[in-house]
Protein backbone atom coordinates (compact mmCIF):
# COMPACT_ATOMS: atom_id res chain seq x y z
CA UNK A 1 0.00 0.00 0.00
CA UNK A 2 1.57 3.80 -1.04
CA UNK A 3 1.51 6.82 0.90
CA UNK A 4 -0.60 9.04 -0.97
CA UNK A 5 -0.46 12.41 0.69
CA UNK A 6 -4.22 13.84 1.27
CA UNK A 7 -5.74 16.13 -1.33
CA UNK A 8 -7.65 19.17 -0.54
CA UNK A 9 -10.18 19.52 -2.86
CA UNK A 10 -11.92 21.87 -0.84
CA UNK A 11 -12.13 25.74 -1.55
CA UNK A 12 -12.93 29.15 0.29
CA UNK A 13 -13.34 31.01 -2.96
CA UNK A 14 -15.40 33.82 -3.39
CA UNK A 15 -18.60 34.01 -5.91
CA UNK A 16 -17.31 34.12 -9.17
CA UNK A 17 -20.29 34.24 -11.97
CA UNK A 18 -20.02 31.87 -14.83
CA UNK A 19 -22.38 34.58 -16.74
CA UNK A 20 -20.03 38.23 -17.28
CA UNK A 21 -21.96 41.32 -18.26
CA UNK A 22 -19.51 43.30 -19.29
CA UNK A 23 -18.65 45.89 -22.71
CA UNK A 24 -14.96 45.27 -24.15
CA UNK A 25 -12.84 48.21 -24.44
CA UNK A 26 -9.87 46.88 -26.59
CA UNK A 27 -7.54 50.06 -25.61
CA UNK A 28 -7.69 54.01 -24.55
CA UNK A 29 -4.69 55.62 -25.36
CA UNK A 30 -5.55 59.77 -24.59
CA UNK A 31 -7.59 60.25 -27.82
CA UNK A 32 -7.47 56.93 -29.38
CA UNK A 33 -10.21 54.67 -28.38
CA UNK A 34 -10.87 51.52 -30.50
CA UNK A 35 -14.30 50.21 -28.40
CA UNK A 36 -16.28 46.65 -29.78
CA UNK A 37 -20.03 46.73 -29.25
CA UNK A 38 -21.94 42.85 -28.50
CA UNK A 39 -22.13 40.74 -31.49
CA UNK A 40 -24.73 38.90 -29.96
CA UNK A 41 -28.23 40.10 -28.08
CA UNK A 42 -30.85 38.72 -26.44
CA UNK A 43 -34.32 39.63 -24.52
CA UNK A 44 -33.12 38.63 -21.37
CA UNK A 45 -36.40 37.21 -20.71
CA UNK A 46 -37.94 33.72 -19.86
CA UNK A 47 -38.67 31.66 -23.02
CA UNK A 48 -37.05 34.15 -25.28
CA UNK A 49 -34.32 32.51 -27.79
CA UNK A 50 -31.21 34.38 -28.70
CA UNK A 51 -30.81 35.67 -31.96
CA UNK A 52 -28.20 36.98 -34.39
CA UNK A 53 -28.21 40.82 -34.94
CA UNK A 54 -24.68 41.36 -36.41
CA UNK A 55 -21.62 42.78 -35.66
CA UNK A 56 -21.27 46.59 -35.11
CA UNK A 57 -17.57 47.97 -34.84
CA UNK A 58 -16.88 51.32 -33.91
CA UNK A 59 -12.82 51.71 -33.92
CA UNK A 60 -11.32 55.14 -35.07
CA UNK A 61 -8.28 53.37 -36.60
CA UNK A 62 -10.62 50.95 -38.48
CA UNK A 63 -8.43 47.95 -37.43
CA UNK A 64 -10.90 45.02 -37.58
CA UNK A 65 -10.77 42.38 -35.09
CA UNK A 66 -11.40 38.81 -37.19
CA UNK A 67 -14.16 37.26 -35.35
CA UNK A 68 -14.19 33.48 -35.20
CA UNK A 69 -17.37 33.00 -35.06
CA UNK A 70 -18.52 35.34 -38.30
CA UNK A 71 -17.53 36.44 -41.52
CA UNK A 72 -19.58 39.45 -42.72
CA UNK A 73 -23.65 38.77 -41.76
CA UNK A 74 -22.87 34.88 -41.95
CA UNK A 75 -21.77 32.42 -39.54
CA UNK A 76 -18.34 30.43 -40.51
CA UNK A 77 -18.67 26.87 -41.47
CA UNK A 78 -17.07 25.32 -37.87
CA UNK A 79 -19.78 27.18 -35.75
CA UNK A 80 -22.79 26.86 -37.98
CA UNK A 81 -24.26 23.99 -36.32
CA UNK A 82 -23.73 25.43 -32.91
CA UNK A 83 -25.63 28.59 -34.11
CA UNK A 84 -28.42 26.71 -35.08
CA UNK A 85 -28.58 24.91 -31.65
CA UNK A 86 -28.35 28.35 -29.71
CA UNK A 87 -30.55 29.84 -31.65
CA UNK A 88 -33.34 27.06 -30.44
CA UNK A 89 -32.06 28.03 -26.54
CA UNK A 90 -34.03 29.57 -23.62
CA UNK A 91 -32.18 32.29 -21.98
CA UNK A 92 -32.72 31.36 -18.92
CA UNK A 93 -32.28 27.88 -19.45
CA UNK A 94 -28.48 28.48 -20.30
CA UNK A 95 -28.23 30.93 -16.87
CA UNK A 96 -29.16 27.84 -15.35
CA UNK A 97 -26.77 26.07 -16.64
CA UNK A 98 -23.75 28.51 -15.98
CA UNK A 99 -25.23 28.55 -12.53
CA UNK A 100 -24.75 24.44 -12.36
CA UNK A 101 -21.35 24.49 -13.88
CA UNK A 102 -20.15 26.70 -11.64
CA UNK A 103 -21.48 24.50 -8.32
CA UNK A 104 -19.40 21.83 -10.37
CA UNK A 105 -16.40 23.55 -10.84
CA UNK A 106 -17.33 24.57 -6.74
CA UNK A 107 -17.70 20.84 -6.04
CA UNK A 108 -14.23 19.95 -7.66
CA UNK A 109 -12.21 22.18 -6.17
CA UNK A 110 -10.81 23.88 -9.33
CA UNK A 111 -9.36 26.92 -8.26
CA UNK A 112 -6.25 29.47 -9.06
CA UNK A 113 -5.02 32.14 -7.55
CA UNK A 114 -4.91 35.71 -8.11
CA UNK A 115 -1.52 37.34 -6.75
CA UNK A 116 -1.26 40.66 -6.38
CA UNK A 117 -4.36 41.81 -4.61
CA UNK A 118 -5.09 42.05 -1.00
CA UNK A 119 -7.65 39.32 -1.08
CA UNK A 120 -5.33 36.85 -2.74
CA UNK A 121 -6.84 33.62 -2.37
CA UNK A 122 -8.10 30.59 -4.33
CA UNK A 123 -11.27 31.23 -6.52
CA UNK A 124 -13.19 29.17 -8.96
CA UNK A 125 -11.78 29.68 -12.25
CA UNK A 126 -14.14 31.94 -14.44
CA UNK A 127 -15.69 29.23 -17.15
CA UNK A 128 -17.88 30.14 -19.79
CA UNK A 129 -20.15 27.81 -21.84
CA UNK A 130 -19.43 28.79 -25.09
CA UNK A 131 -17.18 26.50 -26.75
CA UNK A 132 -14.40 27.99 -29.27
CA UNK A 133 -14.94 25.91 -32.18
CA UNK A 134 -11.64 25.07 -34.55
CA UNK A 135 -12.29 23.41 -38.06
CA UNK A 136 -10.34 19.84 -38.86
CA UNK A 137 -8.16 21.92 -41.61
CA UNK A 138 -7.30 24.93 -39.17
CA UNK A 139 -6.17 22.40 -36.22
CA UNK A 140 -4.15 20.30 -38.49
CA UNK A 141 -2.29 23.66 -39.57
CA UNK A 142 -1.61 24.26 -36.44
CA UNK A 143 -0.85 20.70 -34.86
CA UNK A 144 2.42 20.84 -37.91
CA UNK A 145 3.40 23.89 -36.34
CA UNK A 146 3.34 23.16 -33.02
CA UNK A 147 5.50 19.59 -33.46
CA UNK A 148 8.10 21.46 -35.72
CA UNK A 149 8.52 24.19 -33.20
CA UNK A 150 8.91 21.36 -30.36
CA UNK A 151 11.62 19.20 -32.46
CA UNK A 152 13.29 22.64 -32.90
CA UNK A 153 13.84 23.76 -29.33
CA UNK A 154 14.68 20.01 -28.04
CA UNK A 155 17.25 20.10 -30.47
CA UNK A 156 18.32 23.49 -29.29
CA UNK A 157 18.29 22.33 -25.74
CA UNK A 158 20.83 19.28 -26.45
CA UNK A 159 22.78 21.41 -28.50
CA UNK A 160 23.47 24.69 -26.02
CA UNK A 161 24.12 21.65 -23.16
CA UNK A 162 26.33 19.56 -25.58
CA UNK A 163 28.42 20.99 -28.54
CA UNK A 164 26.80 24.69 -28.60
CA UNK A 165 27.00 24.67 -32.49
CA UNK A 166 24.10 27.33 -32.74
CA UNK A 167 26.29 29.80 -30.64
CA UNK A 168 29.69 28.45 -32.56
CA UNK A 169 27.55 29.70 -35.82
CA UNK A 170 26.71 32.65 -34.38
CA UNK A 171 23.04 31.64 -35.28
CA UNK A 172 22.06 33.10 -31.36
CA UNK A 173 24.35 35.50 -29.58
CA UNK A 174 26.31 33.77 -26.71
CA UNK A 175 25.86 35.97 -24.11
CA UNK A 176 21.91 35.24 -24.38
CA UNK A 177 22.87 31.99 -23.14
CA UNK A 178 25.82 32.42 -21.03
CA UNK A 179 24.12 35.10 -19.03
CA UNK A 180 20.73 33.34 -19.03
CA UNK A 181 19.57 32.80 -15.16
CA UNK A 182 17.86 29.73 -16.49
CA UNK A 183 21.16 28.06 -18.16
CA UNK A 184 22.33 25.33 -15.61
CA UNK A 185 26.00 24.67 -16.23
CA UNK A 186 25.37 21.02 -14.19
CA UNK A 187 23.42 20.22 -16.85
CA UNK A 188 26.37 20.53 -19.63
CA UNK A 189 27.89 17.36 -20.91
CA UNK A 190 24.87 15.74 -20.39
CA UNK A 191 22.01 14.00 -22.30
CA UNK A 192 18.60 12.67 -20.77
CA UNK A 193 17.10 9.76 -21.58
CA UNK A 194 15.85 9.64 -25.08
CA UNK A 195 17.21 12.61 -25.71
CA UNK A 196 14.40 14.28 -24.42
CA UNK A 197 14.50 17.43 -22.37
CA UNK A 198 10.80 19.30 -23.01
CA UNK A 199 8.21 16.38 -21.99
CA UNK A 200 5.78 18.69 -21.90
CA UNK A 201 5.44 21.88 -23.47
CA UNK A 202 2.78 24.34 -23.95
CA UNK A 203 2.63 26.64 -26.81
CA UNK A 204 0.99 30.18 -26.55
CA UNK A 205 -0.25 31.10 -29.55
CA UNK A 206 -3.35 33.81 -30.97
CA UNK A 207 -5.12 34.34 -34.36
CA UNK A 208 -5.02 37.25 -35.87
CA UNK A 209 -7.23 36.33 -39.42
CA UNK A 210 -8.38 33.67 -41.36
CA UNK A 211 -5.18 31.91 -41.63
CA UNK A 212 -2.79 34.54 -39.57
CA UNK A 213 -1.68 32.33 -36.24
CA UNK A 214 1.44 33.85 -33.99
CA UNK A 215 3.64 32.05 -31.74
CA UNK A 216 3.35 34.34 -28.26
CA UNK A 217 5.87 32.64 -26.28
CA UNK A 218 6.66 28.87 -25.25
CA UNK A 219 6.09 27.62 -22.22
CA UNK A 220 9.15 24.53 -21.70
CA UNK A 221 9.37 24.35 -17.73
CA UNK A 222 6.08 23.05 -16.12
CA UNK A 223 3.42 24.38 -18.27
CA UNK A 224 -0.04 24.83 -16.53
CA UNK A 225 -3.82 24.50 -17.49
CA UNK A 226 -4.23 21.05 -18.47
CA UNK A 227 -6.52 20.03 -16.02
CA UNK A 228 -8.64 23.21 -16.96
CA UNK A 229 -8.93 21.82 -20.51
CA UNK A 230 -10.09 18.17 -19.56
CA UNK A 231 -12.58 19.81 -17.34
CA UNK A 232 -13.73 22.53 -18.95
CA UNK A 233 -14.63 19.56 -21.58
CA UNK A 234 -15.80 17.21 -19.03
CA UNK A 235 -18.39 20.21 -17.71
CA UNK A 236 -19.85 20.86 -21.26
CA UNK A 237 -20.26 16.84 -21.79
CA UNK A 238 -22.76 16.97 -18.71
CA UNK A 239 -24.09 20.26 -19.11
CA UNK A 240 -24.96 20.12 -23.12
CA UNK A 241 -24.65 16.21 -24.26
CA UNK A 242 -26.53 17.09 -27.20
CA UNK A 243 -24.17 19.37 -28.48
CA UNK A 244 -21.57 16.27 -28.96
CA UNK A 245 -24.51 14.59 -30.75
CA UNK A 246 -24.48 17.03 -33.03
CA UNK A 247 -20.84 18.12 -33.98
CA UNK A 248 -17.90 15.53 -34.49
CA UNK A 249 -15.31 16.86 -31.84
CA UNK A 250 -12.34 15.11 -31.35
CA UNK A 251 -11.40 13.71 -27.83
CA UNK A 252 -8.92 15.53 -25.42
CA UNK A 253 -9.46 12.80 -22.47
CA UNK A 254 -7.12 10.83 -23.71
CA UNK A 255 -4.88 13.16 -22.46
CA UNK A 256 -3.81 11.51 -19.03
CA UNK A 257 -3.31 8.36 -20.65
CA UNK A 258 -1.10 9.53 -22.92
CA UNK A 259 0.95 11.64 -20.51
CA UNK A 260 1.71 8.62 -18.53
CA UNK A 261 2.06 6.44 -21.68
CA UNK A 262 4.80 9.20 -22.92
CA UNK A 263 6.61 9.71 -19.81
CA UNK A 264 7.22 5.49 -19.48
CA UNK A 265 8.72 5.77 -23.06
CA UNK A 266 10.70 8.14 -21.08
CA UNK A 267 12.24 5.82 -18.63
CA UNK A 268 15.89 5.72 -18.48
CA UNK A 269 17.56 2.29 -20.49
CA UNK A 270 18.29 0.64 -17.26
CA UNK A 271 14.74 0.08 -15.92
CA UNK A 272 12.93 -2.89 -15.72
CA UNK A 273 9.40 -3.71 -16.24
CA UNK A 274 6.40 -1.19 -16.15
CA UNK A 275 8.64 2.14 -15.04
CA UNK A 276 7.11 4.09 -11.86
CA UNK A 277 6.08 6.88 -12.63
CA UNK A 278 5.04 9.94 -9.87
CA UNK A 279 4.10 13.80 -9.69
CA UNK A 280 6.14 16.01 -7.73
CA UNK A 281 4.45 18.94 -6.37
CA UNK A 282 5.60 21.71 -3.75
CA UNK A 283 2.51 21.31 -1.75
CA UNK A 284 -0.56 21.89 -1.22
CA UNK A 285 -0.20 25.63 -0.96
CA UNK A 286 0.79 26.03 -4.71
CA UNK A 287 -1.57 27.88 -6.79
CA UNK A 288 -1.33 24.73 -9.12
CA UNK A 289 -1.90 22.34 -6.46
CA UNK A 290 -5.19 21.13 -7.90
CA UNK A 291 -3.50 20.74 -11.09
CA UNK A 292 -0.88 18.44 -9.48
CA UNK A 293 -3.45 16.02 -7.38
CA UNK A 294 -5.56 16.16 -10.32
CA UNK A 295 -3.19 14.48 -12.98
CA UNK A 296 -1.67 12.01 -10.50
CA UNK A 297 -5.10 10.39 -9.76
CA UNK A 298 -6.16 10.80 -13.58
CA UNK A 299 -2.99 8.83 -14.45
CA UNK A 300 -3.20 6.49 -11.67
CA UNK A 301 0.35 7.19 -10.03
CA UNK A 302 1.42 8.60 -6.75
CA UNK A 303 1.81 12.47 -6.01
CA UNK A 304 4.42 12.77 -3.45
CA UNK A 305 6.77 15.67 -2.24
CA UNK A 306 9.98 16.18 -1.48
CA UNK A 307 9.74 15.27 2.06
CA UNK A 308 8.35 11.84 0.45
CA UNK A 309 11.24 10.78 -1.93
CA UNK A 310 15.23 9.71 -0.60
CA UNK A 311 18.33 8.24 -2.75
CA UNK A 312 18.60 4.70 -1.81
CA UNK A 313 21.49 2.88 -3.50
CA UNK A 314 21.87 5.31 -6.47
CA UNK A 315 18.51 5.59 -6.83
CA UNK A 316 15.49 8.02 -5.82
CA UNK A 317 12.84 6.04 -3.93
CA UNK A 318 9.62 7.26 -2.54
CA UNK A 319 8.48 6.04 1.21
CA UNK A 320 5.60 3.41 1.15
CA UNK A 321 4.18 1.68 3.98
CA UNK A 322 6.35 -1.01 2.52
CA UNK A 323 9.14 0.11 2.55
CA UNK A 324 11.22 2.42 -0.06
CA UNK A 325 9.81 2.08 -3.83
CA UNK A 326 12.17 3.01 -6.36
CA UNK A 327 11.09 5.81 -8.87
CA UNK A 328 12.02 5.35 -12.58
CA UNK A 329 10.54 9.18 -13.75
CA UNK A 330 9.34 11.98 -11.87
CA UNK A 331 6.97 14.23 -13.22
CA UNK A 332 8.54 17.74 -11.75
CA UNK A 333 6.06 21.12 -11.13
CA UNK A 334 8.42 22.84 -9.04
CA UNK A 335 11.28 24.94 -10.16
CA UNK A 336 14.70 24.12 -11.07
CA UNK A 337 15.91 26.18 -8.08
CA UNK A 338 13.97 24.33 -5.42
CA UNK A 339 14.99 20.56 -7.17
CA UNK A 340 17.74 19.98 -5.29
CA UNK A 341 19.26 21.41 -1.96
CA UNK A 342 22.78 20.18 -2.37
CA UNK A 343 22.71 21.71 -6.16
CA UNK A 344 21.26 24.88 -6.35
CA UNK A 345 19.18 26.46 -3.54
CA UNK A 346 20.62 24.93 0.16
CA UNK A 347 17.40 25.81 1.71
CA UNK A 348 15.04 24.27 -0.45
CA UNK A 349 12.56 22.73 1.60
CA UNK A 350 10.96 21.02 -1.49
CA UNK A 351 13.37 18.80 -3.35
CA UNK A 352 15.25 16.21 -2.73
CA UNK A 353 18.85 16.24 -1.58
CA UNK A 354 21.38 14.32 -4.31
CA UNK A 355 18.49 13.95 -6.83
CA UNK A 356 20.79 15.50 -9.44
CA UNK A 357 23.68 12.65 -8.74
CA UNK A 358 20.79 10.45 -9.56
CA UNK A 359 19.89 12.08 -12.64
CA UNK A 360 23.58 12.66 -14.04
CA UNK A 361 24.12 9.04 -13.33
CA UNK A 362 20.93 8.12 -15.69
CA UNK A 363 18.93 6.65 -13.17
CA UNK A 364 16.24 8.90 -13.15
CA UNK A 365 13.94 10.94 -15.80
CA UNK A 366 12.87 14.28 -14.67
CA UNK A 367 10.47 15.75 -16.97
CA UNK A 368 10.78 18.16 -17.90
CA UNK A 369 14.84 18.49 -17.80
CA UNK A 370 15.95 20.93 -15.93
CA UNK A 371 17.47 23.99 -17.25
CA UNK A 372 15.28 23.83 -20.11
CA UNK A 373 13.94 27.11 -18.76
CA UNK A 374 16.29 28.66 -21.23
CA UNK A 375 13.90 27.54 -24.90
CA UNK A 376 11.41 29.53 -23.25
CA UNK A 377 13.12 32.66 -22.01
CA UNK A 378 11.53 35.65 -24.17
CA UNK A 379 14.98 36.52 -25.28
CA UNK A 380 15.69 33.29 -27.14
CA UNK A 381 11.80 33.73 -28.13
CA UNK A 382 13.05 36.24 -30.93
CA UNK A 383 15.63 33.58 -32.17
CA UNK A 384 13.09 30.39 -32.52
CA UNK A 385 12.38 30.47 -36.35
CA UNK A 386 16.24 30.73 -36.79
CA UNK A 387 16.25 27.86 -34.12
CA UNK A 388 14.12 25.53 -36.31
CA UNK A 389 15.99 26.89 -39.84
CA UNK A 390 19.02 25.78 -38.31
CA UNK A 391 18.04 22.16 -36.50
CA UNK A 392 15.37 21.38 -39.34
CA UNK A 393 16.11 23.03 -42.49
CA UNK A 394 12.69 24.51 -42.74
CA UNK A 395 11.17 27.69 -42.37
CA UNK A 396 9.10 27.95 -39.33
CA UNK A 397 5.27 26.92 -40.19
CA UNK A 398 3.53 29.36 -37.07
CA UNK A 399 5.22 32.82 -37.01
CA UNK A 400 6.74 34.99 -34.35
CA UNK A 401 5.51 38.16 -33.25
CA UNK A 402 7.96 41.19 -33.98
CA UNK A 403 9.89 41.53 -31.08
CA UNK A 404 12.13 44.58 -30.33
CA UNK A 405 15.29 43.34 -27.62
CA UNK A 406 15.40 46.00 -25.34
CA UNK A 407 19.02 45.23 -24.65
CA UNK A 408 20.31 46.85 -27.77
CA UNK A 409 20.65 50.75 -27.52
CA UNK A 410 18.59 51.29 -31.04
CA UNK A 411 15.85 49.11 -30.57
CA UNK A 412 15.69 50.41 -27.06
CA UNK A 413 14.86 53.79 -28.05
CA UNK A 414 12.27 52.90 -30.41
CA UNK A 415 10.52 50.94 -27.47
CA UNK A 416 10.93 53.89 -25.09
CA UNK A 417 9.54 56.43 -28.02
CA UNK A 418 6.64 54.21 -28.57
CA UNK A 419 5.60 52.63 -25.23
CA UNK A 420 1.72 53.40 -26.01
CA UNK A 421 1.76 51.35 -28.88
CA UNK A 422 3.44 48.27 -27.66
CA UNK A 423 3.13 45.59 -25.33
CA UNK A 424 6.48 45.27 -23.10
CA UNK A 425 7.27 42.31 -20.98
CA UNK A 426 10.14 40.81 -18.47
CA UNK A 427 12.65 38.66 -19.92
CA UNK A 428 11.76 36.13 -17.30
CA UNK A 429 8.27 36.95 -16.45
CA UNK A 430 5.06 34.63 -16.34
CA UNK A 431 1.70 34.69 -15.60
CA UNK A 432 1.02 38.12 -17.12
CA UNK A 433 3.09 39.93 -13.93
CA UNK A 434 5.51 42.55 -14.99
CA UNK A 435 4.49 43.50 -18.10
CA UNK A 436 2.63 46.77 -19.71
CA UNK A 437 0.18 46.85 -21.94
CA UNK A 438 0.56 50.36 -23.99
CA UNK A 439 -2.90 50.90 -25.22
CA UNK A 440 -4.20 50.14 -22.26
CA UNK A 441 -1.93 52.11 -19.71
CA UNK A 442 -1.71 55.54 -18.15
CA UNK A 443 0.24 58.68 -18.90
CA UNK A 444 1.40 57.74 -15.14
CA UNK A 445 2.29 53.94 -15.83
CA UNK A 446 3.81 54.22 -19.17
CA UNK A 447 6.24 56.88 -17.56
CA UNK A 448 7.16 55.01 -14.40
CA UNK A 449 7.36 51.90 -16.76
CA UNK A 450 9.95 53.89 -18.90
CA UNK A 451 12.30 54.48 -15.83
CA UNK A 452 12.69 50.44 -15.27
CA UNK A 453 13.25 49.83 -18.81
CA UNK A 454 16.06 52.49 -18.44
CA UNK A 455 17.06 51.30 -15.18
CA UNK A 456 17.51 47.73 -16.37
CA UNK A 457 16.84 47.18 -20.64
CA UNK A 458 18.26 43.74 -21.28
CA UNK A 459 15.36 42.72 -18.47
CA UNK A 460 13.27 43.45 -21.05
CA UNK A 461 11.27 42.81 -24.80
CA UNK A 462 8.81 44.53 -26.56
CA UNK A 463 6.16 43.92 -29.17
CA UNK A 464 3.23 45.21 -31.42
CA UNK A 465 0.08 44.97 -29.80
CA UNK A 466 -1.51 42.41 -31.85
CA UNK A 467 -5.83 42.79 -33.49
CA UNK A 468 -6.17 39.53 -31.64
CA UNK A 469 -9.18 37.46 -32.99
CA UNK A 470 -12.46 37.42 -30.63
CA UNK A 471 -14.78 34.56 -29.92
CA UNK A 472 -18.88 34.59 -28.45
CA UNK A 473 -18.69 34.08 -24.46
CA UNK A 474 -22.21 34.33 -22.89
CA UNK A 475 -23.17 37.19 -21.01
CA UNK A 476 -26.22 38.53 -19.62
CA UNK A 477 -27.65 39.91 -22.82
CA UNK A 478 -26.57 36.71 -24.64
CA UNK A 479 -23.41 36.04 -26.87
CA UNK A 480 -20.24 38.99 -27.09
CA UNK A 481 -17.05 38.88 -27.99
CA UNK A 482 -13.49 38.72 -26.25
CA UNK A 483 -10.24 38.70 -26.87
CA UNK A 484 -8.89 34.63 -26.45
CA UNK A 485 -5.77 32.82 -26.71
CA UNK A 486 -4.77 29.48 -26.92
CA UNK A 487 -2.25 26.81 -25.13
CA UNK A 488 -2.14 23.57 -26.82
CA UNK A 489 0.06 21.27 -25.20
CA UNK A 490 2.69 18.66 -26.63
CA UNK A 491 3.87 15.08 -24.97
CA UNK A 492 7.12 14.41 -26.53
CA UNK A 493 8.55 11.03 -25.90
CA UNK A 494 11.89 9.25 -27.64
CA UNK A 495 9.64 7.60 -30.18
CA UNK A 496 6.79 10.73 -30.90
CA UNK A 497 5.25 13.57 -30.65
CA UNK A 498 1.72 13.39 -29.44
CA UNK A 499 -0.86 16.89 -29.50
CA UNK A 500 -3.62 17.11 -27.81
CA UNK A 501 -6.69 17.89 -30.47
CA UNK A 502 -7.28 21.29 -28.77
CA UNK A 503 -5.65 22.88 -25.77
CA UNK A 504 -6.61 25.32 -23.37
CA UNK A 505 -8.50 28.68 -24.48
CA UNK A 506 -8.11 31.57 -22.20
CA UNK A 507 -10.75 34.59 -22.97
CA UNK A 508 -9.80 38.48 -21.30
CA UNK A 509 -12.66 38.65 -18.92
CA UNK A 510 -11.56 42.28 -17.29
CA UNK A 511 -13.13 45.38 -19.04
CA UNK A 512 -10.23 46.87 -21.31
CA UNK A 513 -7.71 44.04 -20.71
CA UNK A 514 -5.98 41.85 -23.73
CA UNK A 515 -4.20 40.04 -20.89
CA UNK A 516 -6.10 36.42 -20.57
CA UNK A 517 -4.27 34.63 -17.59
CA UNK A 518 -6.06 33.29 -14.82
CA UNK A 519 -4.13 35.26 -12.37
CA UNK A 520 -4.68 38.40 -13.94
CA UNK A 521 -8.40 37.70 -13.93
CA UNK A 522 -8.68 35.54 -17.59
CA UNK A 523 -11.43 32.85 -18.15
CA UNK A 524 -11.57 29.57 -19.91
CA UNK A 525 -13.24 27.49 -22.15
CA UNK A 526 -14.11 24.41 -24.11
CA UNK A 527 -11.87 24.17 -27.41
CA UNK A 528 -13.43 22.03 -29.94
CA UNK A 529 -11.50 20.73 -32.80
CA UNK A 530 -14.13 18.96 -35.49
CA UNK A 531 -13.31 15.94 -36.78
CA UNK A 532 -14.10 17.30 -40.61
Amino acid sequence: MLILPSLAYGSTSKRFSAVVHQRLIYGQNENKTKTITYLFTAHHKRGCTPRLVGYACDMTNKKDHFSEMTAGDTVRAPYQRYQSWFAQQDVARLAKKANEAEAFFRRTGITFNVYGQDDAEERLIPFDLVPRILSNSEWTKLSRGIEQRVRGINAFLHDIYNRQEILRAGVVPVELVANNDAFLPQMMDFTPAGGVYTHIVGTDIVRTGEDEFYVLEDNARTPSGVSYMLENRETMLQMFPELFSQNRVQRVSDYPKNLRKSLEASAPAGCTGRPCVVVLTPGIHNSAYFEHSFLADQMGVELVEGHDLRVVDGHLAMRTTRGYKVIDVIYRRIDDEYLDPLTFNPNSMLGVPGIMDVYRAGNITIANAPGTGVADDKAIYSYVPDIIEFYTGEKAILKNVETFRCSKTDQLQYVLDNLDELVVKEVHGSGGYGMLVGPAASKKEIADFAEKLKAKPSNYIAQPTLSLSTVPVMTESGLAPRHVDLRPFALVSPNSINIVPGGLTRVALTEGSLVVNSSQGGGTKDTWVLES
